[in-house]
């Protein structure tokens, strides 16, 4: 796939120039330099040679098919350069040249004009205002990048070529080695989704890092991405995902899930390894591309100072990550090899004045503990220690079965040892606790490649019941769905719904009352209120008649004060049933990715502390559960801290249910059940409030 772009026999270099400096001279060189022993075909139509080589005036007087292209001409010559590119039989092209869309609606309409051409000709299309592209297999540095890489098993594609640069800057400097390099651009035909699909069947690429400002296909970047984790490690460090939606939510779901929380969950779902920063980019890259994956999450620390022991220790417990404890043998075995001095426990301080053997001594123990998933090695530069002979002792004592990282602290008295762990494959890091993210990155790689089969359940609902209900709302230009409609759809998706009835009247409001039983509720109807309880909307274990009539009244007394525009239905009266515990789930759309399904707590878990989480629907019944694990209020589902337990099935039941709703029903954009009361184990589960909202198809994309 691509193969035109990353084994071309052919590459025409439009634009090439004599002048050191421009572009177009600098990919000739790179071409040169980089030892590709393709054709290389520079064309200017006023220069007869161009480093050594002989120009063409334009690509037609090759007379024989030209694998690649590469334009880097000004952008007012780039649809002249293309189309004769295109009439003289390239295959590919790749455009340099900036100025397009990035530049504002003159640019966009060039860019579709570019992008038609090649589209017309079947001919697929990089950039434009991209780097290029890099592929050490085959010698072939087709960018302005300077210099090729070192050889490796690291491909990088890029919507940003300044990024690459400075990737492969870096990259240089850990002696870390490149398979292939892509600077996707504009993405005005191939995309991050084309390159994914290519490099995920490239057996030289064994690691996968991007870096993305944008996602051209929520759904399918989400298949892909999948089947790319699938094969090997996908680490993407994504930008722009702060920035406010572009319609401002109604609901509670919908305020707090913005496309940050999108994004993170459609990486989560795909198995994507996400580095916050570019520094994490880099540090994950360096362990994935050296170290086999750990098995579990115990951890074991070598340390020659007691501190950064310390440091590390504390790092892997905050990432949910266990200090290993040793198994009884291998404890007797360090205390018999090291001085008494050590400590033997884990971290296993091997003192400041250690030599290369005690490291070792250390290192073999671990690797050969069953109670131990990974190691973390530590080294301070001490007036005894010897960085470089213990990197090589510690690099020739790898099993190769446990993942190890090393964090060689200091600066220049610890060079010479970093240097050496780079040329053994051994991933370093500058402090303990970058070590200890990067492991945890590779654990939870490793969680996710061992997932259970996804298996979404299937419910039997009424779905014609929730068609009739959302098509004549849509009909009538109301896209909200209030608590008497909402409840009537969950009902029919098997929710339990309390018994209750609108009432126009008090007299009418007391017969309901008396006919289901006290203790009541009283909610105020109105397609224009949303937050009843704010205006007074809403009374809860009315006991007796005369409550109700008290109630009916002042409750119409203050909505015609507080919103006196408001057209009012008439009180909802509804049936008590068993208090529980106050749980918030929901869901909005997001534009690119779909249905997002959330879960909090209520009142101030998700008022103040914001202690929510979020999945991609569909879900399956593990990974609801796993929602709940992932909230800091677990404990309390769970009945800890001198509380009951909750039913936490029958909330992942809720979950799956919302998924199945909002999966069958793109029409419905944002759904709040709030709150959705949950008692214990064996009790079911009931909707207090719901809130729905419909897509207006004239202004809503989502």
């Amino acid at each position: 796939m691509l193969e035109e772009f990353f084994a071309p026999e052919e590459i025409a270099v439009i634009g090439a120039s004599r002048t050191p400096g421009k572009v177009g001279h600098d990919i000739v060189a790179n071409l040169i330099a980089g030892g590709y022993n393709g054709k290389i075909l520079p064309v200017n139509p006023n220069s007869a040679a161009i480093a050594g080589l002989d120009c063409l005036r334009k690509v037609g007087d090759y007379g024989a098919k030209i694998d690649l292209g590469v334009i880097a001409v000004p952008k007012t010559a780039v649809i002249e350069a293309a189309a004769a590119a295109l009439q003289g039989g390239v295959r590919a092209l790749v455009v340099i040249t900036a100025g397009f869309k990035e530049s504002g609606p003159a640019g966009m309409a060039l860019e579709k004009e570019l992008a038609g051409l090649c589209r017309a000709k079947g001919v697929r299309l990089l950039g434009p205002n991209c780097l290029g592209l890099i592929n050490t297999d085959q010698r072939l540095n087709a960018s302005f990048a300077g210099g090729m890489p070192k050889a490796g098993g690291i491909s990088v594609f890029s919507q940003s070529g300044a990024l690459l640069t400075a990737i492969l800057d870096l990259a240089g400097g850990r002696h870390l080695g490149i398979a292939k390099m892509i600077s996707i651009g504009n993405k005005a035909d191939l995309s991050e989704i084309d390159i994914l699909q290519a490099l995920a069947k490239d057996e030289k690429s064994r690691v996968i890092v991007g870096y993305l400002e944008d996602i051209s296909s929520g759904d399918t970047f989400i298949k892909v991405a999948e089947e790319v984790s699938a094969r090997k490690p996908l680490i993407i460090l994504k930008s722009g995902t702060t920035a406010a939606g572009l319609k401002a939510a109604s609901s509670h779901t919908g305020v707090l899930a913005g496309s940050e929380t999108a994004y993170g969950a459609a990486f989560k779902r795909s198995g994507v390894v996400r580095a916050d920063t570019f520094e994490g980019l880099f540090d994950y890259a360096t362990a994935f591309s050296m170290q086999p994956l750990p098995k579990g999450n115990r951890v074991l620390i070598i340390t020659n100072a007691g501190g950064p022991g310390t440091m590390a220790a504390d790092a892997v417990e905050k990432t949910g990550m266990r200090v290993a404890m040793l198994a009884r043998n291998t404890a007797t075995a360090l205390r018999r090899k090291l001085p008494e001095a050590a400590s033997t426990g884990n971290p296993v301080d091997v003192l400041g004045d250690a030599d290369p053997e005690r490291y070792v001594t250390a290192l073999t123990a671990g690797q050969d503990d069953p109670e131990v998933d990974a190691i973390i090695v530590i080294l301070t530069p001490q007036a005894m220690t010897r960085p470089a002979e213990t990197a090589l002792a510690i690099g020739a004592n790898l099993t190769g079965v446990k993942p190890v990282l090393v964090s060689f602290m200091g600066g220049l008295n610890v060079m010479p040892g970093r240097d050496q762990l780079a040329a053994l494959n051994l991933p370093d890091y500058p402090s303990p606790e970058r070590a200890v993210g990067a492991l945890k990155a590779m654990y939870e790689y490793s969680l996710w490649k061992n997932r259970p089969a996804r298996v979404v359940t299937r419910f039997r609902v009424n779905r014609r019941r929730v068609e009739r209900i959302i098509t004549r709302r849509l009909r009538s230009g109301r896209y909200q769905i209030g608590e008497v409609k909402g409840k009537s759809i969950l009902q029919a998706y098997g929710f339990q719904i309390p018994a209750g009835h609108l009432a126009v009247s008090v007299d009418e409001a007391v017969e309901i009352a008396e006919r289901l039983g006290y203790p009541v509720a009283m909610k105020i109807v109105s397609p224009d209120i949303v937050h009843k309880t704010d205006l007074g909307g809403v009374r809860l274990n009315v006991s007796n008649g005369e409550a109700v009539r008290d109630y009916f009244d002042l409750m119409m007394l203050r909505i015609r004060q507080r919103a006196p525009e408001a057209a009012i239905e008439g009180v909802y009266v509804e049936k008590m049933l068993n208090p529980g515990l106050e749980v918030i789930i929901g869901m909005s759309r997001d534009r690119q990715f779909g249905p997002m399904l959330m879960f909090g707590l209520g009142g101030i878990f998700v008022e103040v502390m914001k202690d929510v989480t979020f999945h991609l629907a569909p879900i399956t019944e593990v990974e609801a559960l796993q929602m709940l694990k992932s909230t800091r209020s677990y404990e309390i589902l769970q009945g800890k801290r001198g509380r009951h337990g909750v039913d936490l099935p029958a909330i992942a039941n809720g979950l799956q249910r919302i998924s199945q709703l909002t999966t069958d029903f793109p029409q419905i954009i944002e759904l709040d059940i709030n709150p959705f009361i949950v008692g214990e184990a064996g009790s079911d589960p009931w909707v207090a409030d719901a809130r729905i909202t419909l897509r207006d198809g004239g202004t809503d994309k989502r």
